[in-house]
């Protein structure tokens, strides 16, 4: 049988094994798809030996997803884009590159009733993940898109490869900024479990706040999002659902239905608590 998995650090917490096992089920697929953790210092060892051993296709998360790119033989042009893979495809001896993030989480707002074109959007973070969403962000015709983040450089090189109407502002000087229509966090604040440094101004309202990560570890984001008034706040589970189905197509052909996942991941999610 060919064999799957997501690479990450930690990666224990990973739904994706149960989303990709519900997607298989919808074709009478039987998939082996399993969680490997893997740092940065040997994703690139344990990437090999998954190949040898039968592996066909990957998904990467935290923290190796710029990593993965230099590993690759091909790459798609939203992967070369964005400089962020997420999705991988063994094509004969190589592997080929696909980042399907940034669809991912287009789709999701769209289910969510929140379409990017002409929003003013507020992005958190320049990682991977944000690298990708960002892009996004611009294809689908966003008015406005402010890169921030607390390595200055990193938001500056986002902007600079992302062009207008994309622009960076410094964390400290977001407190002087105008209302968002749409705030997301793409950084790791919330993993340490820790309360998230709210950084825009007391009166400046986002209609809408959406986290990139999901569970425990959207918790303090969406928190000082409600503690501002936002008036709709979403975790990124729908968006992990979502790029997942764009994989599973990749790799198998066939897209498979979201909806039903979505409810059967949230109440996973739910009963961890």
């Amino acid at each position: 049988m060919n064999r799957y998995a997501v690479f990450g650090q930690p990666i224990a917490h990973s739904l994706s094994p149960r989303i990709h096992a519900a997607f298989g089920a919808q074709f009478g697929i039987a998939i082996d798809y399993r969680a490997i953790e893997a740092g940065r210092e040997t994703f690139a060892a344990t990437l090999e030996a998954f190949a040898r051993d039968g592996g066909r296709g990957a998904n990467v998360t935290l923290p190796l997803k710029e990593d993965a790119v230099v590993l690759c033989d091909a790459l798609s042009d939203r992967a070369r884009r964005c400089g962020s893979v997420n999705t991988l495809l063994r094509e004969g001896e190589r592997w080929a590159g696909d980042s399907t993030d940034g669809v991912g989480l287009l789709r999701d707002l769209a289910r969510h009733g929140i379409d990017a074109r002409g929003l003013r959007v507020l992005l958190l973070g320049a990682g991977g993940a944000a690298r990708a969403a960002a892009f996004a962000f611009l294809d689908a015709g966003a008015r406005e898109l402010v890169v921030t983040n607390r390595t200055a450089a990193r938001a500056q090189a986002l902007a600079h490869v992302l062009g207008p109407p994309a622009r960076t502002c410094a964390w400290d000087a977001l407190r002087h900024q105008a209302a968002f229509d749409l705030v997301v966090n793409a950084t790791s604040a919330g993993h340490a479990g820790d309360a998230f440094d709210w950084p825009l101004a007391a009166g400046a309202t986002p209609a809408a706040c959406y986290d990139l990560s999901y569970g425990k570890a959207a918790r303090p984001f969406l928190a000082a999002a409600r503690a501002a008034h936002a008036r709709a706040m979403h975790d990124g589970l729908g968006m992990l659902v979502e790029q997942a189905a764009e994989s599973f197509e990749r790799w198998h052909g066939v897209r498979p239905e979201t909806t039903p996942v979505h409810e059967q991941v949230r109440a996973v999610l739910d009963a961890r608590g």
